[in-house]
Formats: C-alpha cells, structure tokens, sequence
C-alpha cells in the first residue's frame, strides 16, 4: 500500500524539516512506498526555502505545493487531495505537535481493512501527552460533544489535527471549509456517507503561542458555525 502524507504548512520553517525526515524515516508494516504532499500556504518566512531544499533531497517522495496567499488548513488539504496517488492518507501538522512514531496506530485499522477512517485521540490512550492549557481542554471537549450530537458519534476528540484515511473516501467527500471549519465539517461528512470511523490514543506534544500555535478562540467560534451549519443542512 502506497501512503500519501498531506501537510498543510503555514510560517513553519522552524519545524517542517524535522517533520518531513520524521516522516520519511517512520517504518509503517504494510506501507511499501509513500509520498509526502507539503501545501506551503502562503508562507512568509523562509518555509519555501526549506522546502526547496527538502524537493532536491527527496525529488521521489516529496511534492510541494503553494498557495500565493494564506487560505488556511482546509484549503490546503483540498489542493492536496487534487495530487495525491497513495491508497492511504495521513493529514499531518507541519509542527511537532503529533508524531509520526504513531503511524502505525493511526494506519493499522484502514490497512487491515477494518476501518475507512481513523482519528487519533489526544484524550485517550497510555501515551504520553503535554500538558498545556485548561480551556483549550474545555473547548475541545464541548466542539466534539457538539459534533458528536449532530453526527450521533461518539468521539472524545473531533477537533484532533491527525487523521488518517482511505484515499478513495476522502477524493469523494466534497469540502467546503478554508480554515479550521475542516475538522468538524469532514467528520460531519464522513459520518453521514456511514463511513467506518475508528479512534486510536496518541501521543501529543502541544505547542504554547509563544512557540507558534495558530489557532484561537475566533477558530472555536467558527467550528459551531460550521457544526450548526452540518446539522440544519443535515
């Protein structure tokens, strides 16, 4: 099975080489070839440099993209679906949040034909996870209860930034979001095409702003909106 990695990058050049060799260094049983799709979206540090780098490297395994202005997480992993060739996806963040040492977790139910897609839970699980910030916890909590209410899933983690899925699933689900909508409004959809969701535990090693975390409490307001608008079009 061939894996297609997508990372949406954004004014993330302290981390997205460490990212991309992590990635590229993870053995995943049943894996035999991967590609790793880098959407640099409208970057304004040096992360189209990096990348530059990283395409002469790697000219096999990794395909960057580019927007020419900041769009946001969900269009970029649009674009990225457009391109991708492997019969598995992973959306990984290009910081150091969620490791790729998870991998398998995260791919061993869609590779065993079991599931369609996977969702790694930072609330569940032995591994180890950072402690950080009280009402991040709470507001994530209330977005997946929510969620949950609408799709009639039971998720402890909706808004988690790692997701794996069968390729043929997600090139048919029409997105619509830019931002961070994505999160609620693909779990929206692959619940209501009846897609076999899983949840595995994960490690997580959470980003402080002083460290480059991007999303706020505006992002949260607009995940209800976008919740909202799944349930009254549902």
């Amino acid at each position: 099975m061939k894996l297609s990695i997508i990372i949406p990058a954004y004014n993330e050049a302290k981390t997205i080489e460490a990212v991309i060799r992590r990635v590229l260094q993870q053995p995943v049983a049943g894996i035999v070839a991967r590609e790793v799709i880098v959407v640099d979206d409208g970057s304004t540090d040096t992360t189209a440099r990096v990348l530059s780098s990283l395409v002469a490297e790697f000219p096999r395994e990794v395909v960057v993209l580019a927007h020419t202005k900041n769009k946001g997480k969900g269009a970029a992993v649009r674009l990225a679906v457009e391109k991708l060739t492997g019969e598995a996806v992973i959306i990984q963040d290009a910081d150091l949040e969620y490791a790729p040492t998870d991998y398998p977790l995260m791919l061993e139910p869609i590779i065993s034909g079991r599931a369609d897609v996977v969702y790694g839970s930072r609330f569940s699980g032995q591994q180890a996870k950072r402690v950080l910030y009280f009402w991040h916890y709470v507001g994530n909590c209330f977005l997946t209860m929510l969620s949950n209410m609408v799709t009639n899933v039971n998720l402890t983690d909706m808004e988690t930034g790692f997701k794996a899925f069968r390729a043929d699933v997600l090139k048919k689900i029409s997105l619509r979001s830019d931002r961070f909508g994505f999160e609620p409004e693909i779990t929206a959809k692959v619940a209501r095409r009846g897609c076999r969701i899983y949840e595995v535990g994960i490690s997580y090693s959470g980003r402080t702003y002083a460290d480059g975390k991007k999303i706020t409490w505006l992002d949260g307001l607009k995940a209800i909106g976008t919740i909202l608008k799944c349930w009254i079009m549902d």
